[in-house]
């Protein structure tokens, strides 16, 4: 039995095939963000190997995140100044193109990418509320090893 061959043509936004409509041509789609969001939450944990930026609205649900080795960084460089500045452009861009006015930081870690971060965002013209650094410190620490007996 041989194939059949089927052309499929669009005419005025239509799929035809042969005679008959079969479906209605797809439009051109436009990202429209679901819900208005002006104001958010921007977590930065800055460890010694790694920048991670996440957005999130005042509820705390996730609306962007990156980090450096996400950027395309790897080994050493994650942990770089620059690294994380990259990183935080990033999400000052996705912030932007959303309609973000002003945001609250609250920054964990004491890595090296923890100013760069907030430094690249503020680049977007985005107020910045306040800035929180909720690095855990110890009140004691662990019990210290017993002298060493020779």
């Amino acid at each position: 039995m041989g194939k059949i061959k089927i052309i499929n043509k669009k005419e005025e936004g239509k799929i035809v095939e042969g005679d008959a409509v079969v479906a209605e041509a797809p439009k051109a789609s436009v990202k429209v963000p679901k819900s208005k969001v002006i104001s958010g939450t921007l977590h930065v944990e800055a460890t010694f190997n790694n920048t991670k930026v996440v957005l999130s609205d005042k509820n705390g649900n996730t609306l962007f995140w990156t980090s450096a080795g996400a950027l395309g960084f790897k080994g050493a460089k994650k942990g770089t100044p620059f690294a994380a500045s990259k990183a935080g452009s990033v999400i000052g861009e996705k912030a932007k193109a959303l309609g973000i006015k002003e945001v609250d930081v609250k920054v964990k870690g004491v890595g090296s990418g923890r100013e760069p971060t907030i430094r690249a965002f503020m680049a977007y013209d985005i107020e910045i509320s306040g800035v929180r650094d909720l690095t855990p410190v110890p009140h004691n620490g662990p019990k210290p090893k017993k002298p060493r007996r020779v």
